[in-house]
């Protein structure tokens, strides 16, 4: 059996990312190795932890989820990043486009962002 993908969670709310940490943990196969509410503290986080996937709120009170994903890349060349947002406008889009990222939209559900991670990870078929 392949080692679990270790996901890094960047949300801002307290709830949603508990939340979001427990149903990701129940799934065979991701392993939750951290959670930050800032995107100041991404990269950091990234760096210490070395995530397969850091799953990050696109709009974080403190930096924008591209910045985020930017320093995170910097500090963690090898954790691919998935986008998380209430909302797929033109700007959230454009971002996952240009970081070669997946978005998914925060009510789309946990099996979609699952699917998402596993994808993000290259390893979709191993725990399916």
């Amino acid at each position: 059996m392949p080692a679990p993908i270790r996901v890094l969670l960047v949300e801002d709310s307290d709830a949603y990312r508990d939340s979001l940490a427990f149903l990701l943990g129940r799934h065979p196969g991701i392993e939750v190795v951290g959670a930050v509410g800032e995107g100041a503290a991404a990269a950091g986080a990234a760096a210490r932890l070395a995530p397969d996937v850091v799953v990050l709120d696109y709009r974080l009170p403190d930096v924008d989820g591209e910045r985020a994903a930017e320093e995170v890349g910097a500090r963690c060349p090898r954790a691919a990043v998935v986008f998380l947002s209430a909302s797929a406008g033109e700007e959230e889009v454009a971002a996952a486009r240009r970081r070669g990222a997946r978005l998914v939209r925060k009510d789309e559900g946990v099996e979609t962002l699952v699917a998402a991670v596993r994808d993000a990870a290259g390893r979709e078929r191993a725990w399916s």
